[in-house]
Parts: C-alpha cells; structure tokens; sequence
C-alpha cells in the first residue's frame, strides 16, 4: 500500500490504545508502519534494481523483529527518550506487521518467507492505493480535531479519537473481508467461462483505486490473454475488453531472456506477454525490438511494467532496459548481455 496509508493505520493504532503502552508510542508507531519501505532507497540504482529490492528481505517474517528493534532505536534518536524495550518492541511489532499485512493485499506482491522462499505472495485485494479506505482512515485521523471545533462551539470538551480510530480499524478488517468474498466471486465468474473456445489456465480479478465492486479480469488461455472487466453487482461479458495472443516462441526471445531484465522480468511477471516487432535504428539498421510485458499493471502500448531489446539483423543484443510507470534503466552495447 502507499506510505499515507501505512502511516494512517499507524496513526490508528496509536490512537486505539497501543500508543499509550510506551513513551512516545504514536511516533514508534508511524516509523514502524513505514520502515519496511526503507528498501525503497534501491530507486537510486534505477528501476531493476528496485524491483529486485523492494518488498523482500525487509518485507519478510524473518526480519520482522529487526524492524522493530530497529524502529525502537530511530524512535530513541529522534525523540532523545529512554523508552522501556519490552513495551516498545511489542508495539513495533504491531506497527510493522500492519505493513506486511497491508503490503499482502494487493497485487504487487510481497515476498514473507524469504530467505527460505523468494516466492511472491499476493491476495489481489486492495489497489496500491485505495480511496475508499484512504478516506475512512483519514476521516479518523482528523476526527479530534472536527470534535473539538464542534465542543468548542457548543461549551462541551469531550476527548475525541480513540473511538474513531477503533471504528477505522474495525471498517478496515470489514471491508477487505467483503472484498475477499467479492474477489472470490470475480474470480470464479473468469474461470467458469470459454473463451474462443479455449479453457482458462489462469485467472485473476486485480483491483482497481476507486470502487469496491469492478475488477480488471485477467485471463490466460494456450492461446491468448483476456483483459476483461468484472463486476461483483453486475452482469459479466467475457467477449469485452481485449485479447492479446501470445504466438510462437523464437530465438530473439531465447537471447533476450538470458539478459538481466528479462531474466528477472521472467521471474516476477504473472502475465508474461511477449512481442517482437521490426525497429529501423540509425547506425545498425533494421533490428528486431522485444518487450516482455508483466499485465497485471497495466496494457501495452501504456503505462506498465516491462522489459525492452534491441536485435541487430545478427540476433546480438545491442540495448535492454526494464521500465515501471515512466521510471526507465537501460544498457547498452556489451554491457547488455550481461
């Protein structure tokens, strides 16, 4: 999820009563629900280098009492407060699984068992950002100050927030409760159909930033992927959205796969889709372009996460990069064999 919601659910957790447990516990809280994200620092190395960084060992079980221990000591330095270890490192904990936990909804994916498994795991609940929630944990976050403005005019000074807060959170198990029920049914209505024919081999229903109830359905047959829409309150089309057919496998890609970004574009993608296509380049003539594109973010030729090589007319590799959403790395001449 994104850091205004980790940082609100901390804020939450706070104001629930962990807070109180030790000295400055709602700032142990807010650093702990964010710390696992220090991974994001690997965006200096450019876009492959945070995807094969970011959401792994500082995302894992494992590391999950480094965190904390970690969290509890930048909450000392900060604060310049002698905290009660015991207290602390309980409530970092909390603070910390909320964000392995949050991280687990969505579909980016999240790799717990590491270094035992560099699985990726993912219940395709929730998007990187979700509207709905981000209001109700907002809504709670502001919520003493609303109160107060109210007392203030009436002659009344209740405190305010804890209960609210308790309410965020309850919603919050709530909602992603009936969103798994809701997915579960995305996901069976993409399976049960044919499509051309053609029996699912995989389905999935990726959630999307704004309602609840509408799902992107990705479906792959031998043949083809299907990006087609779903609903949960509403009738489903499997002959809508858009069909990419996969086609045969050729040497360009056995080249380009033995290359760093497709070798780890390979390993991460759910949706693999593969497409070579003639590109006049300046000094080397006609080449061969190659994109691997991971569909679960996004359909080409828009914004998503994929792979690009550059052929010459002898299948040597002359350029790779990988781009994510705009942030783009690439190599070139020998560099990019490697």
């Amino acid at each position: 999820m994104d850091n205004v919601t980790h940082s609100l659910t901390g804020l939450a957790l706070a104001r629930c009563g962990l807070g109180r447990l030790t000295p400055r516990g709602t700032l142990l809280l807010l650093i702990s629900a964010n710390l696992p994200d220090i991974d994001m620092v690997s965006l200096a190395w450019g876009p492959l280098a945070n995807l094969e960084i970011h959401r792994g060992y500082t995302h894992s079980l494992l590391m999950l009492p480094v965190m904390a221990a970690v969290s509890v000591g930048v909450t000392a330095l900060l604060s310049r407060t002698r905290l009660l270890w015991p207290q602390a490192f309980g409530v970092a904990m909390a603070g910390v699984a909320s964000h392995l936990l949050l991280d687990w909804t969505n579909s980016y994916g999240i790799r717990l068992l590491l270094p035992f498994s560099s699985e990726w795991s993912f219940l395709d609940l929730n998007y990187l950002y979700d509207f709905v929630i981000l209001a109700v944990l907002l809504l709670a976050a502001l919520w003493p100050l609303l109160a107060r403005l109210v007392s203030d005019e009436i002659g009344e000074h209740k405190a305010a927030g804890s209960g609210m807060a308790i309410f965020a959170l309850l919603f919050f198990v709530a909602y992603d409760g009936a969103r798994y029920v809701m997915h579960g049914r995305a996901a069976a209505q993409l399976d049960s159909r044919l499509y051309d024919g053609e029996t699912p081999t995989k389905v999935a229903a990726m959630p999307g930033p704004v309602s609840p109830f509408t799902w992107q359905g990705i479906v792959e047959t031998p043949s083809a992927y299907r990006i087609v829409p779903v609903s949960s309150i509403a009738d489903f089309d499997p002959a809508a959205g858009h069909t990419y057919f996969k086609g045969d496998w050729n040497a360009g890609y056995d080249i380009v796969s033995k290359t760093e970004p497709f070798r780890y574009l390979r390993y991460y993608a759910r949706f693999p889709l593969w497409r070579s296509e003639p590109a006049t380049l300046e000094n080397a003539g006609v080449a061969d372009r190659v994109t691997l594109t991971d569909l679960r973010f996004g359909m080409p030729p828009g914004p998503a996460l994929s792979a690009e090589a550059l052929l010459n007319a002898q299948h040597r590799v002359l350029e790779t990069g990988i781009s994510f959403f705009g942030g783009r790395s690439s190599k070139s001449g020998a560099d990019a064999g490697r």
